[in-house]
């Protein structure tokens, strides 16, 4: 168990220490469960009122509501940011794995940094190149001639095909496959021609991606990902896609091939984004958006309908299918009026 004193904490966040700075803490934990040795915070004012009934060693609050403690405090600019900082000080998450095991395959024409781990039965083949404090989980496969940054972490399964590049301090959950083959065929008569996808993957610093993700490699140019990405699970990202810096992708996402994604941009989980178009920078799509078109200024973005009872749905869908129709009438409408306005 990680545990650091209440001062510590307050240079890690920046925060304004009131009260005891040698006050041990051991963990972050909700308003309304902590206890001896945990600290918490506050991100909503409207809550403020419960400070004075938690039991927590230390809050994390911003300067408005310090009146309300009644017991150590850090006062800091966004409650939330503090948190997350806390949060990764006090982690006691292993790591992917401890040292080389002694199952692991690992060429002789690898090359491998300090305090690189390796765990059971991971293949590392010819020509890759892992920097320092690599950590490779359990069953892993890294291909020939990929190239894993300094502090990046593959948990279980992760693939990792041939020539892939991943940055610095990147973080990536277990049984995703990074590099695999676009969707690339040409049809000749009815027979499907494969078309071999010869470009690959190039990811950034400080990416993370969540479990069961797919990145194809690019078809002739390489499917890009930028410096702080965060992908979630389960998303599928076609070949030569371009992520831009900072965009947040949620859960179950699907990007066909081509499209360019701006900087900063939020996707919702269950997404589905069509290929070869652009999103604009700071474009935030809400979940379930359909994107089938490029778009050009930033802004939030929704589609798809709500739920409805079965009955609803049933009228809705039936008033859709008659949309064409009720279109063509209500312009000869239109022009019924302005004729007899002449």
């Amino acid at each position: 168990m990680t545990e650091m004193t209440l001062a510590k904490l307050a240079e890690i966040t920046n925060g304004q220490l009131h009260g005891d700075g040698d006050t041990r803490i051991h963990a972050v934990a909700p308003m309304d469960s902590a206890g001896k040795g945990e600290i918490t915070f506050l991100t909503n004012a409207k809550y403020a009122k419960h400070l004075a009934e938690s039991h927590a060693s230390a809050v994390m609050v911003k300067a408005a509501e310090l009146e309300h403690c009644h017991t150590n405090a850090l006062v800091v600019a966004d409650p939330y940011v503090a948190y997350a900082k806390v949060a990764q000080a006090l982690d006691s998450t292993p790591k992917a794995a401890e040292g080389i095991a002694a199952t692991a395959v690992i060429s002789s024409e690898a090359k491998l940094g300090a305090n690189v781990s390796v765990g059971a039965n991971a293949v590392i083949e010819a020509g890759a190149e892992l920097a320092d404090n690599v950590s490779v989980g359990a069953g892993c496969f890294i291909g020939k001639g990929a190239k894993l940054g300094a502090h990046t972490q593959l948990w279980s399964n992760v693939s990792i095909y041939h020539r892939v590049e991943l940055g610095e301090h990147c973080l990536v959950q277990a049984n995703t496959v990074i590099g695999s083959d676009g969707f690339g065929y040409a049809n000749e008569k009815g027979e499907w021609v494969k078309i071999p996808q010869v470009g690959t993957v190039r990811i950034g610093n400080r990416v993370e991606i969540g479990a069961c993700t797919t990145i194809d490699r690019g078809a002739l140019d390489d499917t890009v990902i930028e410096d702080n990405v965060i992908i979630d699970n389960q998303l599928q990202i076609a070949h030569n896609v371009h992520i831009g810096y900072g965009t947040a992708l949620a859960g179950g996402t699907i990007i066909a091939g081509s499209t360019s994604i701006g900087k900063y941009c939020q996707i919702g989980g269950g997404s589905v984004i069509n290929g070869h178009i652009e999103i604009a920078d700071g474009v935030i799509v809400t979940g379930m958006g359909m994107v089938m078109r490029s778009i050009t200024d930033k802004g939030i973005y929704s589609s798809g309908i709500p739920l409805q009872t079965n009955k609803e749905w049933r009228k809705t869908a039936a008033r859709v299918h008659r949309i064409d129709d009720m279109n063509k009438r209500l312009k000869a409408a239109e022009k019924q009026l302005i004729d007899k306005e002449d």
